[in-house]
């Protein structure tokens, strides 16, 4: 499991986004998600997250660039995502199936994401 934390680009600002591969899925807080497409959820989903059950009503999509990479994603909006080690709030939080989607990999000994994988072309089979 690793974290890695950086700022990503939302339209034209940049937030703190923290990178990690024990979440499953990408979270924003409700800032964030404010200029995004947002779509009500039928029925809230519980989730655990930072030692703490939040209520997730609504989803957006998430298109952000990292490192210049442009990143599409389907996420779930929080009130709140917690603060880093730092005591940094946390605005954007890139989980495993997102990283995974897009080949973004952790580099913890340099604290850094490693987008060498990041897809040229889609193929399905």
């Amino acid at each position: 499991m690793g974290r890695i934390r950086q700022y990503i680009e939302v339209g034209d600002k940049e937030h703190w986004t923290l990178f990690d591969s024990g979440a499953r899925n990408t979270y924003v807080t409700k800032e964030v998600a404010a200029n995004l497409p947002r779509f009500q959820l039928d029925t809230p989903n519980q989730v655990a997250l930072g030692g703490k059950v939040h209520y997730v009503n609504e989803d957006c999509r998430l298109v952000c660039k990292i490192k210049g990479y442009q990143i599409r994603a389907n996420v779930l909006v929080l009130d709140s995502i917690g603060k880093d080690d730092d005591g940094k709030p946390i605005e954007v939080l890139i989980g495993a199936l997102t990283m995974q989607n897009w080949g973004i990999a952790l580099i913890p000994e340099k604290e850094d994401i490693d987008l060498s994988n990041y897809p040229k072309e889609f193929v399905e089979f």
